[in-house]
């Protein structure tokens, strides 16, 4: 009896152990998919103290933080609960490698998702960094509509850097107008600018003067509204924090800094960067940076963190939250002058940052040393019949109804799709003077693509240009959807091909998938057309981009797989469509 009652503790313990092993593996498996059930919605809320509709995701804006490993796959259901407005996220930095229907740009790889639809993205994160989403319909960012992505290594691997704690935060400037208002201004006849932004976001939120609106409590502007109140981060003194910030700006260039402190960039879009130390790290829409901040000052204070607008000349207060050094209250503002940064036009300290990004040594991805094809984009501000419009080469791109990815691969009649004459590959080297206003102001607009040969290596030189107004050349950060690409270099003035490709850097260029090109200057890129699928490769401001400042690229369509129908329903896949 006592044999068989130990022989049945043994079983029991057996199965216990058994039991578990189970669910460990279950839930590693389980962990690998990572689902996400979201519903869009317009909501009245007050990011920067002044009451208007934003677009949110579960009530939130920004929305959730999506957090994975590398190589985990990310479900995320949306339903668009909008009502009136059709929707698409773009999961930017993710280079959809095997999904390229799942990149969420409308017009290019998908049909909108309609008004109270429900529609899943499906994509792996095939490595780790710090990315972001956001709407890529119409001009829905600048509404809200945008959030974080965050995918650690695998558990086996470490980072190149020491850190004792992750934070992330993402910047945003903030305009009252409506998206629509704003777009409406964009196409009309008088053109009507959208202007300066009113605030600046920290992790969505800022602090507008009320008393500059006419009536603050009529138009519901309440400073003491807690949504308004600073973001604060709390730090224990002594240790080290990786601050992930990430800029999704709709119109502005910023430079942020921590009151006090000094820090360290380590990585760029997802790559890591060769370490160097500042104080102010200059940021344009689109782009990522992971810093590491020590948290060594007198820890009887708290001191703010700042953003401020450079590259155009700022109109909009500075962007605060607070560096919380615990135990101190994280309440308690500091008592010092937030700095204003460094001066809105000095392009001399943006240029050296651009420069001084290099990859980190031990983490080099060499460039192939030649390409086999180089375009040359001139940026260039243009009319169409009165219409004020951005072009490249003097065409401004238009989005065509019917998205390119699906016209391409299920062999429709292209001719009915859009414009099967490609884009110009250059400009008129010789005779353009890139210092005056255009003199051909006139543009055409097209919806024709670059066709890239499948794994063929690409050289894209942007050109930047005088705008449509004496004197002014903005800055433009451009961001390549489905692939990461290397920065051979930057240059101020007219690039000489026979000249300035000597001066390339194929010795440790960074990678990255958004860089800035400066005022009256050229920046150079080069990457492999290696993953199949239409992807689009545009100005990251908002306004721009919707005003035709962008191109696509197309390479082995043929090579992507079996696309789901949920992505068509538009154009000439109207009858293609099954939820």
């Amino acid at each position: 009896m006592v044999k068989i009652l130990e022989l049945h503790r043994a079983l029991v313990k057996l199965l216990v152990v058994w039991s578990l092993i189970c669910l460990v593996a279950f839930s590693t498996v389980e962990a690998r998919v990572r689902h996400y059930r979201w519903s869009v919605n317009y909501e009245y809320k007050s990011p920067d103290c002044f009451q208007k509709l934003v677009i949110t995701i579960n009530g939130g804006t920004p929305g959730p933080t999506i957090l994975a490993q590398q190589g985990d796959t990310i479900v995320v259901e949306l339903k668009n609960s909008l009502l009136t407005e059709n929707i698409a996220i773009h999961w930017h930095g993710i280079r959809q490698i095997g999904t390229p229907w799942s990149d969420g740009t409308e017009g290019v790889t998908q049909c909108p998702i309609l008004a109270g639809d429900t529609f899943k993205y499906k994509f792996v994160v095939d490595r780790a960094g710090t990315f972001m989403y956001h709407g890529h319909y119409g001009m829905q960012r600048a509404a809200g509509l945008y959030g974080s992505i965050i995918v650690s290594l695998p558990s086996e691997a470490s980072e190149p850097f020491a850190y004792d704690y992750d934070r992330n935060i993402i910047l945003n400037d903030w305009f009252h107008k409506s998206t629509y208002e704003e777009a409406t201004g964009l196409s009309s006849i008088p053109f009507v600018w959208i202007g300066e932004p009113q605030s600046l976001l920290i992790n969505g939120r800022g602090r507008y003067n009320c008393s500059l609106l006419a009536n603050p409590s009529l138009e519901a502007c309440n400073v003491t509204n807690p949504e308004c109140s600073p973001h604060v981060v709390t730090v224990i003194p002594g240790k080290t924090y990786r601050l992930r910030i990430g800029s999704l700006t709709a119109l502005s260039a910023l430079s942020f800094q921590i009151e006090g402190h000094n820090f360290t960039v380590v990585e760029a879009d997802g790559h890591y960067v060769e370490p160097f130390v500042t104080k102010n790290l200059f940021i344009y829409s689109g782009e990522t940076y992971s810093i590491l901040v020590k948290a060594n000052q007198d820890p009887s204070r708290n001191y703010w963190m700042t953003t401020n607008v450079v590259g155009r000349e700022p109109k909009t207060p500075t962007g605060l939250a607070i560096l919380n050094y615990y135990p101190t209250h994280f309440r308690k503002s500091p008592a010092t002058v937030p700095t204003t940064g460094p001066f809105w036009n000095d392009t001399a300290p943006r240029a050296a940052q651009s420069l001084a990004i290099k990859a980190l040594q031990s983490a080099i991805h060499t460039p192939p040393l030649t390409s086999d094809r180089t375009i040359v984009l001139l940026n260039t501000q243009n009319k169409i019949d009165g219409y004020f419009r951005w072009s490249l080469n003097n065409v401004s791109f238009s989005v065509p109804h019917t998205p390119y990815l699906i016209a391409l691969k299920e062999k429709l009649n292209l001719n009915n799709v859009f414009d099967q004459k490609p884009p110009p590959e250059n400009y008129d080297f010789k005779n353009y003077d890139i210092y005056s206003v255009p003199k051909n102001t006139n543009a055409t607009s097209s919806n024709g693509l670059y066709r890239l040969k499948f794994n063929s290596t690409v050289d894209v030189v942007l050109q930047n240009a005088n705008t449509m107004t004496a004197n002014n050349s903005e800055t433009h950060p451009w961001h390549l959807h489905g692939h990461d690409f290397w920065v051979l270099g930057y240059g101020t003035g007219k690039f000489d091909v026979t000249k300035d490709v000597a001066k390339y850097n194929l010795v440790n260029p960074i990678m990255k998938n958004t860089v800035p090109i400066h005022p009256y200057g050229w920046t150079a890129l080069r990457f492999q057309a290696d993953n199949p699928g239409v992807w689009a490769f545009h100005c990251h401001i908002e306004s721009h981009f919707y005003m035709g400042m962008g191109v696509v690229f197309e390479s082995g369509v043929e090579k992507v797989g079996k696309l789901p129908s949920s992505i068509m329903g538009c154009g000439e896949t109207k009858g293609f469509h099954r939820p």
